[in-house]
């Protein structure tokens, strides 16, 4: 047999060892070799035997069960399947990542695990009825900010914003920002870009899946001096938030300026109504606690609970409680 075809045999039995194995479901020679069929090749078990001894030799971990149902199985992988289902999760739950892409990349991921445990990754879980962004340029984005970052460049691009139509429109009328990036973090499901903005004189975040048509610019980053000073866990304790407490469908009176807030924090699934040429109505389930109630405080009176009743006065005692802090 040609060198080319005894290389190429020996690569298809670690294919076959790596999809098909795993220590419930060993593989004898005579199963190796029947399997080997299906590439248009042939092995007898003693060309199998010296095969996995070598494969052995590389560094592949191929284990043998012994007894009347034994053979041989891979051992140890680069990830295990615990592993692989704590990165399916996070990329399930991850909002920044649309529904394509998630599906795509748990594919991938089930390419490291055999056959059987792939199956064990393919759980439809209700993690998928958590919002996702339609931007299937997020890849794009984040690979433009690390090689920015890489080559000690500024980045610029579009930034949009949710219209009450749910539809994302760049701001500031399709103009470019152009900030310097330092660091991109992931909080609450969302990947987001740190970074010096040399106008404002200051570090501000930015969504990246809000980000169109990103790319390198010739300009050297600035800002290096306020970064080095700068806390990022200590900017997210500040910056962003985290909801606990019962869930509870609340309907809410807006104004239209604010359906971003709205389509970012619950989905564009959420149904927007119109209530009058400046406000619309829209019912969500929220997580009743101090911390929504400090969200809605937040954002002020351009957002108001119309109903239920009993989280209405919730609210208002929330308020009074705050208020009674401050009487003079």
């Amino acid at each position: 047999m040609a060198i080319s075809s005894i290389k190429l045999r020996m690569l298809y039995i670690m294919k076959i060892l790596l999809q098909k194995t795993d220590e419930r479901h060993p593989m004898s020679a005579a199963d190796i070799g029947r399997a080997l069929g299906r590439f248009e090749m042939s092995a007898d078990r003693k060309t199998v035997y010296s095969d996995i001894e070598t494969l052995n030799e590389f560094g592949m971990d191929i284990l043998q069960a012994k007894g009347a149902n034994g053979g041989y199985y891979i051992g140890s992988r680069e990830f295990e399947l615990p592993e692989l289902k704590l990165l399916v999760d996070a990329v399930q739950a991850s909002k920044f990542i649309s529904k394509k892409k998630s599906e795509e990349l748990i594919k991938k991921l089930e390419g490291l695990a055999s056959e059987y445990d792939a199956r064990q990754l393919q759980r439809n879980v209700f993690i998928y009825n958590r919002p996702k962004t339609g931007n299937e340029t997020v890849y794009y984005n984040v690979d433009q900010i690390h090689e920015a970052i890489l080559k000690n460049k500024q980045i610029k691009y579009k930034y949009a914003e949710w219209t009450v139509q749910k539809k994302l429109r760049p701001k500031k009328g399709g103009a470019f920002y152009t900030v310097s990036p330092w660091s991109l973090t992931w909080d609450d499901a969302n990947y987001y870009l740190i970074a010096y903005d040399e106008e404002a004189d200051c570090i501000k975040h930015y969504r990246v899946d809000k980000m169109q048509q990103a790319c390198v610019t010739d300009k050297e980053r600035r800002g290096k001096d306020r970064f080095r000073d700068f806390d990022l866990a200590e900017f997210a304790k500040k910056t962003f938030s985290m909801y606990g407490g019962h869930d509870e469908e609340v309907t809410m009176v807006c104004d239209n300026d604010i359906v971003g807030v709205i389509l970012d924090r619950f989905g564009k699934e959420v149904r927007i109504v119109p209530a009058d040429e400046e406000h619309f109505r829209v019912r969500i389930l929220a997580a009743v606690s101090p911390q929504f109630f400090g969200w809605l405080t937040g954002i002020g009176d351009k957002m108001r609970i119309a109903a239920p009743e009993h989280v209405k006065k919730a609210y208002r005692e929330y308020l009074i409680h705050i208020i009674k802090g401050y009487s003079l």
